[in-house]
């Protein structure tokens, strides 16, 4: 009977169609995981660093692959793979420092640092791999029981004096259990320059690098249905990748539009149906906690994809709500009029006197298609107050964005330069935030038009 079921002539297109729906979930699902892989691969073919090295990542150019990094202090990563090591010790000497361990799920496993049980003391951690215990010889050792088989280790240097920033990073070691340091040296590898990328790879390659590790990456019980989905797609534990020429198209369509709907849930829907401030076009960054992967509603999925589409690693440092320690972040993709922030126009945000930040606060720069810093000739993404800026009189700090410096030299040293032809937004981060910042009694204002 006409109406009843699908045409025959239809069914090729129909079964194309649900493919396409569950690679376009399976993309958002998948983009934390493949987002570590996508940088473990980096670390070890871009830069060459060994199981146990640390990435040091110091220079503007350092950093211009890095997802939302902040452009005031070095991040030192390393992404240890816990099949070839066994349980893993790091010892984190004494001193200022924001860190931790987390999953390739980008699950916090430890927080490490000011904000973890050493309080910026210092001492030995040992991460302990899925399915086994610690050994009983572990006294003055804190544990740590990864949820995954790789982990990234990974913390900022607070310390403003980049001479002692260094000393301490120097100081770090990463080993197996039982070899001890000096068997297993720790190097300290820079990326010199060279081009390299954290963004998750598009088209047929975001696939396969999934493929890759999820041979060996644990994937819990509750996402069943999602590995499911992977199966249809051809992706499966113990068996290569080989798409036909039908699945290719769907999947490298999927990528496309799966990072359309992450665009979308990043840049232009705020979960909760609010702002940090009700009439401001400033986000609280953060504001729920997107380690959270059980994903048991469409809309939680969405809000994680949002997240590890925006940026990369989560910790409980980074939501702080302890005066004085931790960080704070506000994000904007707008201006004061609810347009998107536009390379090609210039801009102006005021600060008001006396950020409420007790080591730092700076407003960063990023380009939308990236996510990374922007890559102007200026080579700078950010203003802060490590920087020597022109202040009013009043305290308050005016601060410039757009492709050529506002008038007079001095103006010049609050300006961030943009890019025409590319949409960027900005965060302003607060280290150790203050009072006046959880009580909203400090108030910044919008990026304005000029």
């Amino acid at each position: 009977m006409e109406g009843d079921l699908p045409r025959r002539e239809d069914l090729g297109r129909v079964f194309d169609e649900l493919d396409f729906q569950m690679a376009c979930q399976a993309y958002l699902w998948a983009l934390p995981l493949v987002s570590y892989a996508q940088w473990q691969k980096v670390h070890r073919e871009v830069f060459e660093a060994g199981t146990c090295d640390l990435v040091h990542y110091v220079s503007y150019r350092d950093r211009l692959g890095l997802i939302t990094a902040n452009a005031t202090t070095p991040y030192i990563l390393a992404f240890v793979d816990l099949s070839v090591t066994g349980p893993l010790v790091i010892e984190l000497p004494a001193g200022p420092t924001a860190g931790g361990v987390s999953d390739f799920w980008q699950r916090e496993i430890g927080v490490m640092g000011e904000m973890g049980p050493d309080r910026g003391e210092g001492g030995k951690y040992l991460v302990v791999p899925p399915g086994q215990d610690a050994p009983p010889d572990v006294d003055g050792v804190r544990v740590l029981e990864s949820t995954g088989v790789n982990i990234m280790f990974g913390f900022r240097t607070l310390d403003p004096d980049p001479e002692r920033a260094r000393t301490l990073v120097e100081a770090v070691r990463l080993y197996p259990y039982g070899s001890g340091p000096g068997e297993s040296p720790t190097r300290l590898v820079s990326p010199q320059g060279r081009p390299w990328s954290g963004d998750q790879p598009r088209g047929l390659a975001y696939w396969e690098r999934l493929h890759g590790i999820y041979q060996s990456e644990v994937v819990d019980e509750r996402d069943r249905f999602y590995l499911a989905m992977l199966k249809q797609l051809g992706i499966e534990k113990g068996r290569p990748f080989t798409p036909d020429e039908r699945l290719t198209g769907i999947l490298e369509r999927a990528t496309a539009t799966g990072e359309l709907m992450a665009q979308a849930n990043s840049f232009a829907k705020r979960f909760d149906g609010s702002r940090y401030w009700p009439d401001r076009q400033w986000d609280l960054v953060l504001m729920l906690d997107r380690s959270d992967q059980r994903a048991e509603h469409h809309d939680q999925l969405l809000e994680r994809a949002a997240w590890f589409y925006e940026a990369v690693s989560f910790s409980a440092a980074m939501k702080s709500q302890t005066p004085g320690l931790g960080q704070a972040y506000l994000a904007a993709y707008t201006d004061a009029d609810g347009q998107w922030l536009d390379g090609a126009r210039n801009y102006h945000l005021r600060v008001p006197a006396d950020p409420p930040a007790k080591l730092f606060w700076s407003a960063t720069v990023y380009d939308i298609a990236t996510r990374c810093l922007i890559d102007n000739p200026q080579q700078r993404g950010d203003r802060g107050s490590r920087d020597e800026l022109r202040y009013n009189d009043d305290g308050s700090v005016d601060l410039y964005f757009g492709p050529e410096p506002p008038a007079g030299p001095e103006s010049e040293a609050n300006w961030v330069q943009t890019l025409p032809g590319r949409h960027w937004f900005s965060y302003f981060r607060f280290y150790g935030p203050l009072e006046p910042y959880f009580d909203r009694s400090w108030r910044l204002g919008d990026i304005t038009a000029v």
